[in-house]
């Protein structure tokens, strides 16, 4: 009976949207952002030698269309990235404004997102003060720190210390529609930090604000800060059915691993696995081995995109590629006949553009268990009906299967 693993690389983007020209990072339209591609040209160059070396070597991904995926989109070249294509390949667009997680991941589960999201300004004050003087309320605080968009690394590098020394939450956005709030775990606590967050979210989607997120870190100001694994995401819940509730109403089971379960508010879930990508590749592993028939595995592997999107790191980008190429090339084998993975992601994050916001871009869609061959440009919609499809499940989105 037949399987589905569907496989998120977090901003794994290969060239811009065609209404990329409408998204920036500050004054740069993102018409010409291409995260693989510029990090394949940046390691042919030798741009990209921290902890790695030479043209950037992802066989396994290649093998299945990200090279050519990658020139049917844009055009542009990707070095390093030319072999002929075993598997089911193209790339998708998406139909829903923005180019952040929910309307990704919404979006690849069969939702377009219905409504405009609201964005908080980048001059001056990002939050009003009625905002503010309701997440210092529920934060027991006189007041909140950052008010700004800002990266998330370099807000706690900022203003860490003067939150350990006052006790004010870190609030700040980015180009996403997204509060977020860091905190120290020892000093102000992880339990408090999320009952903050989920406290305050409530009134955030009540303003069509699509997640709150808690940030923890931990350190000093001597010896730096950095970002736990706690980070935990409070999203509105999808306003209709998605392709996790089609497969639970024809009886099968739905397992997340990574931050699936945050983003859809565990609608339609059944189990979660959360933790670094190195543990969510060992969970994607072990479900590939044991789950059931009927089963849909949902999997997000984030650290592309939140380690060295957002820093605009282009040595660490390319590293976690060719780790991510190494592993997947493992769970691959293990599949067995009547499975089918689809590798895609959500928006892109080139980290050689300026800015620290994700970038509007078409997604790669490589398929493993269906053949080989193109199904050109899709939908992101296209790849909720196609899980459903082999599946064999009613879909009730908007998109069509590909599947041969």
């Amino acid at each position: 009976m037949a399987r589905a693993f569907l496989v998120v690389m977090d901003s794994v983007g290969i060239g811009g949207a065609p209404d990329a020209g409408r998204y920036f990072n500050k004054d740069l339209p993102d018409l010409g952002a291409n995260t693989v591609a510029h990090i394949a040209q940046a390691c042919a160059a030798g741009r990209a030698e921290e902890g790695r070396s030479g043209p950037l070597r992802l066989p396994t991904l290649d093998a299945l269309g990200l090279g050519a995926a990658v020139r049917l989109a844009s055009n542009q070249p990707a070095p390093g990235l030319d072999a002929k294509p075993t598997g089911l390949w193209g790339a998708a667009s998406e139909v829903s404004a923005g180019k952040d997680t929910p309307s990704g991941h919404w979006e690849l589960a069969g939702l377009p997102v219905p409504w405009d999201w609201s964005y908080f300004p980048e001059d001056g004050a990002a939050f009003d003060k009625e905002l503010v003087a309701h997440v210092a309320e529920a934060a027991g605080t006189t007041g909140i720190l950052g008010n700004c968009h800002a990266s998330g690394t370099t807000i706690i590098a900022d203003l860490g210390a003067e939150h350990m020394k006052t006790g004010l939450p870190i609030c700040y956005t980015s180009a996403d529609s997204v509060f977020q709030i860091a905190a120290h775990e020892e000093c102000f606590g992880l339990e408090r930090l999320l009952k903050l967050c989920a406290d305050v979210a409530p009134y955030l989607h009540a303003r069509k604000v699509g997640r709150v997120i808690a940030r923890p870190f931990v350190g000093t100001p001597e010896e730096g800060f950095s970002r736990t694994t706690n980070r935990r995401d409070y999203a509105i819940r999808p306003p209709a059915p998605i392709l996790t509730d089609w497969v639970r109403a024809s009886g099968g089971r739905v397992h997340g691993i990574g931050k699936i379960g945050d983003i859809f508010s565990m609608q339609g879930i059944d189990t979660l696995q959360k933790g670094s990508d190195a543990a969510l590749m060992v969970h994607l592993s072990e479900a590939v081995q044991q789950a059931e028939d009927g089963s849909l595995t949902f999997a997000n592997f984030v650290e592309f995109d939140s380690l060295h999107g957002h820093r605009r790191e282009i040595s660490g980008y390319a590293r976690a590629l060719e780790w991510f190429d190494r592993e997947i090339a493992r769970v691959l084998d293990q599949m067995r006949d009547g499975d089918l993975m689809i590798l895609t992601a959500d928006h892109g994050n080139d980290p050689s553009w300026p800015g620290t916001d994700h970038t509007r871009e078409q997604v790669p869609v490589l398929v493993a268990g269906a053949g080989t061959g193109t199904i050109g440009a899709v939908q992101f919609a296209d790849v909720a009906a196609s899980v459903a499809a082999h599946l064999d499940v009613s879909s009730q989105g908007p998109g069509r299967s590909f599947l041969p």
